[in-house]
């Protein structure tokens, strides 16, 4: 706050020194060409060379304060978005998540230099030259006081209100634009084998149409009121002159109008910064959803009491059955749960709604305290970032190298700075699991959901890193689906989940007297 407090004082202190040294070089002209002794413009002219150069040196410094005070909030920024995305990114399609994380938050960026800081400037420069007209000619300063609010409030007020309408659709088109495109992108193979390849581009030229469309609508927005906002200073500059030229003084009559100008036209880029706010705000309020949600650091210790799931009923789409169909299940704290079944029969629903990125239809989920339940999900999300980065996800460091290895992966602690590809690609399926268990080990949660972990390892490695997890996580309450009959020495109950139901016959297949595949 204090680097963008700094920048906002320079950018003030670089357009105060520009209508100063107007108005001083008007006076300057003005009373040379009355031809008094040279003596009596010796300091005026010593101002004008001072004025010109402080207002070179305070743009220069306002240019490096401001984007030095905007990449600094915007790193950590980042990082709080990071952390946020990475506990929705199993509810949100990634090319929404690419919207978040990159356009708007680079949003804000404009919001700080083209819009706050702006504002700031602008009512300070208004107040000063108001206060200076105001000294020599009251009515003056209230016609220049008008010509401020006219520039500074009344334009951008039309503006927003103009460009209100398409800012937050706009936010919105962009991130379903990306989506689509992302979709079009990693599933082209399935695509062109279905013949649908045509039918999604064209859904993609359609979302790239509407952003193109919003865009020129916001466009033309900001070129009305800049039109408008154009004409007032030299409005302000006339209505000044006419109040100060019956005064009789021809140097103030020259200086107060000019002066008049340079202060109004300090708030003419308000009213493409009403507009510019009004195109960002609605990406402005989806970092703030992110930004709201709780951090790692808030988490609960551990959850008093049982999490208990009662008739639960998930369906994704109203023609289909459902992936949950009426299901209840209590989770006393430190119980080690887990869950067979075969596929298809919402063993992955089941932990998505325990993390709560799946709402159900029917039925509640409901604990006698605050609990936090995350872990090794099917569809987490793996990020175009490094070993590092997507273990901590803007978390602090911790024991990274600890939960590498205890999640098998004891060579990656000296590779921390590899990048692993857009959503792991540079990874086996293997990999992928083990990082993703390391993420989820960095930090354990209250309840501890681990889908497949040792998916893609052999039997012995598999046995050895679940164990080694089990023993790490001790006292945490564990959710675990599988389809290994070994992974169950040391669970608690052992449940099968068939259509979307508990059946009987989990404790028969652990014993291997059950084909769970079936």
């Amino acid at each position: 706050m204090r680097r963008l407090l700094l920048a906002a004082a320079l950018a003030a202190g670089t357009d105060l020194a520009g209508v100063a040294l107007v108005g001083t070089a008007t006076w300057l002209i003005a009373r040379a060409a009355q031809q008094p002794p040279l003596v009596a413009l010796t300091v005026a002219i010593v101002l004008v060379r001072a004025l010109a150069i402080a207002k070179g040196t305070l743009r220069y410094a306002e240019r490096l304060a401001g984007h030095d005070a905007a990449l600094d909030l915007l790193a950590r920024l980042r990082t709080r978005v990071y952390a946020g995305l990475s506990a929705r990114s199993g509810s949100a399609p990634r090319g929404d998540l690419l919207a978040r994380l990159v356009s708007d938050v680079d949003g804000v960026q404009d919001l700080l230099l083209r819009c706050a800081i702006p504002a700031g400037v602008a009512v300070v420069v208004g107040l000063a030259a108001t206060g200076f007209v105001a000294s020599y000619s009251v009515a003056a300063g209230i016609a220049l006081a008008l010509g401020l609010s006219v520039a500074g409030v009344v334009l951008p007020g039309i503006g927003y209100a103009l460009a209100t309408r398409a800012g937050s659709r706009l936010a919105a088109a962009r991130g379903a634009y990306l989506a689509t495109s992302v979709d079009v992108l990693a599933g082209a193979a399935d695509l062109a084998a279905f013949g649908a390849t045509a039918a999604a581009q064209a859904r993609a030229d359609e979302d790239a149409r509407e952003v193109a469309w919003l865009e020129r609508s916001a466009g033309r927005s900001g070129a009305l009121v800049g039109a408008l906002a154009g004409a007032v200073p030299g409005c302000a500059a006339v209505a000044v002159c006419l109040l100060t030229l019956h005064s009789g003084q021809t140097v103030l009559a020259a200086v107060l109008p000019l002066v008049a100008l340079a202060s109004v036209e300090t708030a003419v880029p308000l009213g493409t910064a009403a507009a510019r706010y009004a195109a960002l705000r609605g990406g402005w309020r989806r970092v703030r959803e992110l930004l709201r949600e709780p951090g790692p650091d808030e988490r609960p210790a551990a959850h008093e009491g049982p999490v208990e799931l009662r008739d639960v009923t998930v369906r994704y789409a109203a023609d289909r059955v459902p992936a949950l169909d009426g299901i209840s299940l209590v989770l006393p704290p430190g119980r080690r749960v887990a869950v067979v079944g075969p596929s298809g029969s919402g063993k992955s629903t089941l932990l998505a709604v325990l993390a709560g990125t799946v709402a159900p239809q029917g039925g509640t989920v409901s604990a006698s305290g605050p609990y936090v339940a995350t872990g090794v999900l099917a569809d987490a999300h793996v990020f175009h970032a490094t070993i590092r980065e997507n273990v901590t996800l803007g978390r602090d460091a911790g024991d990274v190298a600890r939960a590498l290895t205890i999640a098998g992966l004891p060579g990656w602690v000296d590779r921390l700075d590899d990048v692993v590809g857009e959503d792991g690609g540079r990874l086996s399926g293997g990999e992928r699991q083990r990082l993703l268990l390391a993420r989820a080990l960095l930090d354990p949660a209250p309840v501890l959901l681990l889908d497949e972990p040792t998916e893609g390892l052999d039997p012995v490695a598999a046995d050895r890193v679940l164990g080694d997890v089990l023993e790490a996580v001790a006292g945490r309450t564990i959710v675990l689906v599988t389809h290994r009959a070994a992974d169950l020495r040391g669970f608690d109950d052992v449940l099968m989940l068939v259509d979307g139901r508990f059946v009987e016959g989990g404790a028969r297949w652990a014993a291997g007297t059950e084909d769970v595949r079936r």
